[in-house]
């Protein structure tokens, strides 16, 4: 083997390790604030499932219950749950099947630490029952969430 060719294939093992890919495509939860907890109330809007970390797009429904929670911008806020890879949360029974647009759910998360619209999942998934009578979600009384409901179910652990 040349000195030249020793040369060009160490740099291509160097080069092939720094770069970013489907290997090193994880990233770390260092933005989320594991100091703080917030619980999140809101109407599933969709379910991305992916490899890494599944998210939930939820509608925040406003602490009175009586609509959704809005932006600065006057529409309704919209806030994402990151949480583990698809593979884990289906052995949890979190699917788009499971959790389809429309449903409401609470989850415990910490948030983002330059306070945007997100966090990282650290609760069981509570669902807000249906109400046979009117077909839509049992909402929370004021002030409360989804594991407060008569009915209601988690995902993804026993106490929320």
């Amino acid at each position: 083997m040349t000195r030249s060719f020793r040369i060009l294939a160490a740099a291509t093992v160097v080069a092939a390790a720094l770069s970013p890919g489907p290997l090193f495509a994880h990233h770390s939860f260092a933005m989320y604030d594991q100091n703080k907890t917030v619980t999140i109330t809101g109407v599933v809007k969709q379910y991305v499932p992916q490899a890494n970390h599944a998210e939930f797009h939820l509608y925040v429904i406003a602490a009175d219950r009586k609509g959704l929670e809005k932006g600065k911008d006057g529409k309704a806020l919209e806030f994402m749950v990151e949480m583990a890879g698809t593979a884990q949360l289906e052995r949890q029974g979190v699917t788009a099947q499971s959790f389809p647009v429309g449903t409401v759910i609470s989850v415990k998360v910490n948030p983002l630490r330059d306070g945007g619209a997100a966090g990282a999942r650290i609760s069981p998934l509570a669902r807000c029952p249906m109400d046979p009578a009117t077909n839509k979600p049992k909402l929370p009384e004021a002030g409360k969430h989804c594991d407060s409901v008569a009915g209601r179910t988690l995902n993804g652990g026993e106490t929320f």
